[in-house]
């Protein structure tokens, strides 16, 4: 019963926060709702089993997974606020949060070696939670997260072509998409 109130709780702030992105199919914040639906999940399905057996080769790797999606979530944003010069005036994409309204193309610290820090975090998160109690559901609902992030990127990424023009496709050029080198 505490998980489906966990459950239900959790969709009503999520869809309230992204009641604008909602309206827009096909943006990235449309896609980052299910996203975010599919962490939720993550969270209330293992719920019962944080903190248990915490030096359990599953739960340190949850660990280091959720303070690496800590750290991505904090550089990404710092950076955009501070270099990304954002402005209210920024509207093309009804649902853009305050920090999404940049103006300026950040290309250095986390964004030299990825486009998506806050899209990394996610996914960190999303296997971090998996990584508390592994299991079939889990693992379904952790790659169905996965693939929302990457459809999130993608729209994105549009985005920002559209907005930022070839820059943004040189930077896009230059740049791993989540995990610098690799992917």
């Amino acid at each position: 019963m505490i998980d489906a109130l966990f459950l239900v709780a959790g969709t009503a702030i999520l869809l309230w926060l992204s009641r604008k992105p909602l309206r827009n199919p096909g943006g990235h914040g449309f896609y980052r709702f299910f996203a975010w639906e599919g962490i939720l999940g993550l969270l209330v399905l293992n719920r019962d089993t944080w903190g248990r057996q915490p030096f359990s080769p599953h739960q340190m790797t949850s660990w280091v997974l959720m303070l690496l999606s800590i750290y991505l979530v904090v550089q990404g944003i710092r950076l955009l606020r501070r270099q990304g010069a954002p402005s209210q005036q920024r509207e093309e994409h009804e649902g853009l949060y305050d920090f999404e309204k940049t103006t300026a193309l950040v290309t250095t610290g986390i964004f030299k070696y990825i486009r998506h820090p806050m899209y990394a975090s996610l996914l960190a998160l999303t296997w971090g939670a998996f990584c508390q109690k592994p299991s079939l559901l889990g693992a379904a609902i952790a790659l169905l997260a996965s693939f929302f992030l990457a459809l999130t990127a993608k729209a994105d990424e549009k985005e920002c072509a559209a907005y930022f023009g070839d820059e943004y496709l040189a930077y896009k050029q230059r740049t791993k998409m989540f995990i610098p080198f690799v992917l």
